[in-house]
C-alpha cells in the first residue's frame, strides 16, 4: 500500500511530465491499434484473393491481363505506397497478370491511353483527375468503339474520389476502401455508366463521369484550403469572406437543350443459343422464296433546340451515375440551377452542405432533363468550371450525353444497397 501511495505522490508532484507521458502513450496505443486493424483488413482481403487464384483454368485459357494506370502523386505523394501495400498483393494472389504504368506529370495519362494495347481490364489507381484523364484518352482513340468495351476498375487513391460512392461500400478506413475496391475487380460484376462529352469551340473534347459545375459555390469552395488554420470553421469562413468580395453572386447564362431520348431496351447479357440446322435451312428457303420487304430509310428530323436564360448562383450539369443501377425511361443528363435570391446566411448554410455533396440542390432550384445542351456565358460572366473536380477555364461549350458508354466494376454489396434505396 505504501508503494502505491508513493507512486501517486510522485505523479502528483510531477503532473506536467505525467500528463505528457499519458498523452504520448495514448497516441502510441491508438496508432498501434490502427496499424493492427489495417493489417487484419489486408490479411482478410488476401485470403479472399487466394480463393480466386486457386480456381482452375482450361489448358487453352490464359491468365487475365490488367493494365494499371497509377498516379504516384495522388494523396500527397502516398498513392504508390498505398497501391503497393494494399492493392498489388491482392491482384498478384488472384493470378492476374498486371502491367503497372506510372504517370510522371499531369496530362500524361491521356497520352498513355492513346498508345495502350488491348487488355482484358483497365484499372485506374488514383483520384478524380487520373480517372478523367484515362477516360478522355480512351474515348479520343480512333478505335474507341472497341476499347470502350474494356471493363474498368477504379481504386480510390486520390484526395477526391467522386465515383467511389457509386461503385463501392465506403468506410472511414482508407485501407478497407482500397482492398474492397480491388476485390470488386476480381469478382467481375460490372455496371454501365453514362459519359458526358464536353467540347469547346476549338479544343478537343473532354469526357466526364460526374458532371460540370460552375458558379459561386464552386468558387468559394476553391478557397477553403487557404483557411486551413480555422479548423472546422474554414468552410463557413471561406463562404462568408467570398460574399464580402463578390456579393451579389448571381450569374447569367444561356442554355439551349435537346429533349431526352427514349432509352432502348437492355441487351441480353448472354447470346441466345444458335438454332438447329434444319430450322436454319427452312428459314433461308423461306426468305429466298418470300424475301422480306425492306423498310424505307427513316428521314431524320432536325434537332429541336430550346433556349432558356437562367439567372443563378450556380448550375451543375451532371449524369445519373450517382445511382447507376436505376432503370430509367429516358437517357438524359440533368441540368440543375440554384435560384438567385439567396441571403448571405442561406449562402453560407447551403455552401456547407455542398462541400459534403456538391450534387445536392435546394427545393427551389430549376431542374431540366436533356440529351444535349449548349452553355453560353452571358456578358460579365466568367470564372472556371469544375469538371469531375478538375478546374477548366469557363467558355461556351457543347455537352452531349453518351449513354451507358463505359463499363465499371461494382461491388455486389453496393449494388444491393443502391437497389434497396430505390425500393425504399
Amino acid at each position: 500500500m505504501a508503494r502505491v501511495v508513493k507512486v501517486f505522490r510522485t505523479l502528483r508532484n510531477h503532473w506536467k511530465k505525467s500528463t505528457v507521458a499519458v498523452c504520448v502513450l495514448s497516441y502510441g496505443g491508438y496508432f498501434l491499434y490502427g496499424k493492427q486493424c489495417d493489417n487484419a483488413v489486408r490479411r482478410e482481403a488476401c485470403q479472399l484473393a487466394k480463393e480466386f487464384g486457386r480456381q482452375l483454368i482450361a489448358p487453352q485459357e490464359q491468365l487475365k491481363k490488367a493494365t494499371v494506370i497509377l498516379n504516384p502523386a495522388a494523396s500527397s505523394g502516398k498513392a504508390n505506397n498505398l497501391f503497393e501495400k494494399n492493392a498489388a498483393p491482392i491482384l498478384h494472389l488472384a493470378g492476374v497478370e498486371i502491367t503497372v504504368v506510372k504517370t510522371d506529370y499531369e496530362g500524361q495519362a491521356k497520352k498513355l491511353i492513346e498508345l495502350m494495347e488491348q487488355t482484358d481490364m483497365l484499372i485506374v489507381a488514383g483520384g478524380d483527375g487520373t480517372l478523367q484523364e484515362v477516360i478522355t484518352g480512351l474515348l479520343r482513340r480512333p478505335d474507341q468503339e472497341t476499347f470502350s468495351n474494356t471493363p474498368i476498375g477504379f481504386i480510390p487513391l486520390g484526395a477526391n474520389n467522386s465515383l467511389s460512392p457509386s461503385l463501392h461500400l465506403l468506410s472511414d478506413n482508407k485501407v478497407k476502401n482500397i482492398t474492397s475496391a480491388t476485390l470488386s475487380i476480381l469478382k467481375g460484376e460490372t455496371v454501365p455508366l453514362d459519359v458526358l462529352q464536353i467540347k469547346g469551340e476549338k479544343e478537343q473534347p473532354v469526357f466526364s463521369l460526374v458532371g460540370l459545375r460552375w458558379g459561386a459555390f464552386r468558387d468559394a469552395a476553391a478557397k477553403i484550403s487557404k483557411y486551413w488554420y480555422l479548423g472546422p470553421l474554414k468552410t463557413s469562413a471561406a463562404h462568408w469572406l467570398y460574399t464580402l468580395r463578390e456579393w451579389p453572386v448571381v450569374r447569367d447564362v444561356s442554355i439551349s437543350h435537346l429533349a431526352p431520348t427514349l432509352r432502348p431496351p437492355d441487351l441480353p447479357s448472354q447470346k441466345p443459343p444458335r438454332p438447329n440446322l434444319i430450322y436454319r435451312i427452312i428459314r433461308r428457303l423461306k426468305n429466298y422464296w418470300n424475301p422480306p420487304v425492306e423498310e424505307p430509310p427513316k428521314v431524320e428530323e432536325p434537332e429541336k433546340w430550346e433556349e432558356q436564360q437562367l439567372s443563378t448562383v450556380e448550375f451543375y450539369i451532371q449524369t445519373h451515375n450517382k445511382n447507376p443501377v436505376e432503370r430509367r425511361v429516358n437517357d438524359s443528363l440533368m441540368i440543375c440551377a440554384e435560384p438567385n435570391n439567396f441571403t448571405v446566411g442561406e449562402f453560407i448554410s447551403v455552401g456547407n452542405k455542398k462541400q459534403k455533396d456538391p450534387t445536392i440542390f435546394t427545393e427551389n432550384s430549376t431542374k431540366l432533363e436533356a440529351s444535349a445542351c449548349h452553355v453560353k456565358l452571358l456578358e460579365g460572366a466568367s470564372g472556371f468550371y469544375n469538371i469531375d473536380n478538375e478546374e477548366y477555364e469557363a467558355m461556351p461549350v457543347e455537352i452531349r450525353l453518351l449513354p451507358r458508354k463505359l463499363r465499371f466494376f461494382i461491388s455486389a454489396e453496393r449494388r444491393e444497397q443502391l437497389l434497396a434505396q430505390l425500393q425504399g
